[in-house]
């Protein structure tokens, strides 16, 4: 990356210089499921307008973002839409499990360092309001991490 600016990166190379994830599979495996846990700790609106933002936000270099958002797993995505269970209350210890567990985390890369560098890259797209709307979603050590990142 050296001779760039920071604007010409891509989102996962952001995630990647944020972190200690080595490669962009783990960078998108690990981007995609923090975007599936986040989403379901907000409604489906709430879930729309963030890909509102990013289609509206994200600068030509990021733009791979707006599909990170959208869920890979197209059964996930179908019954996560329909499902009466919205709004989850995702405690931290769990987040930070699934995010080990279903990102696959290479052995010796923290959970917690992989949802900063991820939470980073996305508040410098979308507006404050947003930012400051999921920050209001997120629980204890999470909001910690998102307020920090």
């Amino acid at each position: 990356m050296t001779g760039q600016t920071q604007k010409q990166q891509s989102f996962l190379d952001k995630v990647l210089e944020r972190s200690s994830l080595q490669t962009s599979n783990d960078a998108q495996r690990a981007t995609n499921i923090v975007f599936r846990i986040l989403r379901d700790m907000m409604l489906n609106k709430t879930s729309d307008q963030i890909e509102k933002d990013l289609k509206e936000r994200a600068p030509e270099s990021e733009r791979e973002v707006i599909d990170l958002w959208q869920d890979p797993n197209v059964m996930v995505a179908f019954f996560s839409r329909i499902s009466p269970a919205q709004n989850l209350h995702i405690k931290p210890g769990t987040f930070m499990l699934r995010l080990q567990q279903e990102g696959a985390l290479p052995e010796g890369v923290p959970p917690e360092e992989v949802a900063e560098a991820v939470f980073s890259a996305t508040k410098e797209i979308l507006p404050p309001e947003r930012n400051q709307e999921i920050a209001g979603l997120l629980p204890g050590e999470i909001r910690q991490i998102w307020e920090r990142a």
